[in-house]
This record gives C-alpha cells, sequence and structure tokens, in this order.
C-alpha cells in the first residue's frame, strides 16, 4: 500500500487511464422546449429541404433578371405589374416576360421569376413598376434547400445545445430529441475532522467545503451530484458506502484521505472493494490524487485541501466529466497573457499556478498554501508549468486556463 504511493505518474498519463476507465452512459429522448443546454445523442438529421422552396428574402418584385440589365434611376426599366403573392401557400404563381409580381419576404417565387428587385429600387405607376437597378440571376432569392438538404446532418452528436440550436431543431422537425443522459456523480467527504457547512466549527474542526465544491463542479459540467455524507476515517464505513454507490452513480469522487497517513484510508477502502489504478500524480498541488474502479465505476480519490481539491477537479476529473457526458470537444476557455512576475517551480512535476487577469490584462501568480482558499476566490484561472522546466520568466507569454 505504502509503495503504491511512491509511484507517482505524469499528469498526462493520469489523465489517459482515467478516461480509459470512463463509461459508456446511456440516453434519453426529451421534449424540444425541454432540451436547453443538453447534449445531443444522436446526429440531428433534417426530415425535409429548407426552405422547400424558392423564396424571396427581400420585400420587392419577382422579376426576369435579364430584363433588369439596363435599369438605372434615369432610364428604369417598365414591367407590368401581374398581381402579389401572398404568404403562406397559396395558388402557384407565374410570370412571362415583360411582366413582375410584387412579393414579401419568405414569398414563394413564382415560376419563371429568378431574382427579386428590392422595393426602395422601383416606383409604382398606374399599374406598372418601373425598375431602377439591374439585378442578378438569384439576387434577394434563397432556393430551396439552399440552408439544409433533406437527410443532411445539422448537428452531429456531442453538441451542446444552445437557443439557436433548439430553434434549428424545431425547424427539422425534431420534436423530441436524443440527448445523453445527465451522469450521476456520487461525492463522499472523508475526515473526523470535518462537520457540516451550518455548524460552527470547534478548534480542530473544518467544514464540509470539498463536497460543496464537487458538487458545484460537477452542476457546472452537465452533470448531476448526490452528496452521499460525511466518512469520519473509518475504512469499513467508507467501503460500505463506496460499494452501495457504485450501482447507484456513474463516478464517484472522494474526498480527503489520500495520503499516506496511517488515518488516510480512502485507498484502503477502494482497494478493499475495487482496484487502485493510480496513487500519486507528479501534479502541484495533487500529488495524493487516487484513480480506480469499483466494478465498473471509476472513482477518483482527491486531496482534502480545497485549493489541491480544485487543481484536481480541474486538471484531471474535468475530462472524466466530458466523456461522461458525451462532449465533442473540450469545454474549457484558454487565454494568452504576459506574466506579471517570475514563477519557479520545482523539476519532476507539473505544477499550476493560480493566477489573476488584472485590469491590464496580465496574468499575476497567486502564491499560497493549498490549504488556503483564498487564492481560488482572488484567482481567475491557472497557469501550467511543464514538469521539466525550473519556472516562467515575467513578460513571457503563457496559456490561462480559466475558470
Amino acid at each position: 500500500m505504502s509503495g503504491s504511493f511512491l509511484k507517482v505518474i505524469a499528469v498526462s498519463e493520469a489523465v489517459k487511464i482515467a478516461e480509459s476507465i470512463v463509461p459508456v452512459v446511456d440516453s434519453e429522448n426529451v421534449d424540444l422546449e425541454d432540451a436547453y443546454g443538453r447534449i445531443l445523442a444522436e446526429d440531428a438529421v433534417s426530415d425535409i429541404d429548407i426552405p422547400g422552396f424558392d423564396k424571396s428574402w427581400k420585400d420587392g418584385y419577382a422579376v426576369i433578371a435579364s430584363e433588369t440589365v439596363t435599369a438605372t434611376d434615369n432610364m428604369p426599366v417598365m414591367l407590368r405589374l401581374a398581381g402579389r403573392i401572398p404568404m403562406g401557400i397559396g395558388e402557384d404563381r407565374s410570370i412571362v416576360k415583360g411582366e413582375c409580381l410584387n412579393i414579401p419576404t419568405g414569398g414563394r417565387m413564382p415560376a419563371g421569376a429568378d431574382a427579386v428587385v428590392m422595393l426602395e429600387y422601383t416606383d409604382e405607376v398606374a399599374g406598372d413598376i418601373l425598375v431602377k437597378r439591374p439585378v442578378a440571376p438569384g439576387e434577394n432569392v434563397i432556393c430551396r434547400g439552399e440552408d439544409f438538404k433533406k437527410d443532411s446532418v445539422v448537428y452531429k452528436a456531442g453538441k451542446v445545445l444552445t437557443a439557436s440550436d433548439i430553434g434549428a431543431l424545431a425547424a427539422i422537425g425534431c420534436a423530441r430529441v436524443p440527448v445523453k443522459r445527465k451522469p450521476v456523480i456520487g461525492i463522499i467527504s472523508t475526515g473526523i475532522e470535518i462537520v457540516d457547512v451550518d455548524t460552527v466549527p470547534d478548534i480542530g474542526q473544518i467544514r464540509d467545503v470539498n463536497s460543496y465544491l464537487c458538487s458545484a463542479f460537477a452542476k457546472k459540467s452537465g452533470c448531476i451530484p448526490r452528496r452521499l455524507g460525511i466518512v469520519r476515517d473509518d475504512c469499513e464505513e467508507l467501503k460500505a458506502l463506496l460499494n452501495d454507490a457504485k450501482d447507484k452513480c456513474d463516478l464517484i469522487l472522494v474526498s480527503g484521505g489520500s495520503s499516506k497517513d496511517l488515518k488516510d484510508v480512502t485507498a484502503q477502502a477502494i482497494y478493499g472493494v475495487g482496484e487502485v489504478l493510480v496513487h500519486g500524480v507528479a501534479l502541484a498541488p495533487g500529488k495524493p490524487t487516487i484513480i480506480g474502479k469499483i466494478g465498473e465505476t471509476p472513482v477518483v480519490g482527491i486531496p482534502g485541501h480545497p485549493a489541491a481539491t480544485y487543481m484536481v477537479l480541474s486538471v484531471i476529473v474535468r475530462h472524466m466529466l466530458r466523456k461522461l457526458c458525451g462532449l465533442e470537444k473540450e469545454n474549457g476557455t484558454l487565454r494568452s497573457a504576459k506574466l506579471l512576475t517570475n514563477i519557479a517551480s520545482e523539476k519532476g512535476r507539473e505544477e499550476y499556478v493560480r493566477v489573476r487577469i488584472t485590469e491590464d490584462g496580465l496574468a499575476e501568480p497567486l502564491f499560497g498554501k493549498s490549504g488556503l482558499l483564498n487564492t481560488i476566490v482572488e484567482s481567475d484561472g491557472v497557469v501550467k508549468i511543464a514538469a521539466g522546466c525550473e519556472g516562467l520568466e515575467a513578460g513571457e507569454v503563457v496559456e490561462v486556463f480559466m475558470w
């Protein structure tokens, strides 16, 4: 057990192992009105051509473009107004040479016409239309299927649906939307010193920060958090809780108890009911991270200090949640910024330093112990320092992973 802790691996290897044990989450169908923010489980395919007919996208007159070639303000082309096209189905209309039809935006193009002259470039005189500007074939016209062809893929699986996406799904007749089921994330806090958040802690006690931190992180990632309570450094109690949770959750997070102290029981408990794949990651803060599984359910043991917890969530767990949810791409935000001051680092482990973006757009490092919350509160994101690097210099352009 204690030897396994010393087998510290690189962050990239830890992420690869963590992603490899993520199970496939099934899908469900929801009403279109409930699909906002959900993740598509299947490609969304158009059931019809959109639009289903050639239509005008300007108010004006449907014309034969070749008849307007010579039109100018001083020498307009005169066309006979053959009527007006109503919105909706209406009757089939057509024009011949020398004619035009008034058409509204969205109106169906008549047979024979191949362009629309905008209303502002015409005058109506005694039933005739004076066209004062030429138009090219197809001008101000949206052709059938120009938006989406029947059977074409509008959105690929893995897309997070936005408000505009909901509108597009309505247009292609997607009344019921296949989406990924929201994964359930079980969250356990460990430690004899942990008390509920509504309790005033005595000397030696601390409030249960991490279960709420993990819960909010899970929600942010599109998952359903399930706080499973506090275990008082009792290995048998933790084993029983893990065993029960494995069939109810898609991923389990255990906060605290991941170091090598005698009272740190997380690794022992996971060994007791499952297997530990990783115990020790070259990450600062977050070195004593555990990655394992119980049956087919992944479990991650996270260091108890809140700053380290947030770092492990951001650097490792976020990849697991993304894969669980079926996201097609990374949803984090990177921002380039110049470093305000030097950052020193130890070789041999990947380090993540919290930074604040100043009003001038510089990345200001916020140094502090992993047990402190203030650097999380005050920071906007983190800068990664590679394992083989001794640090970064002021003025260097860095990539900030924004919280």
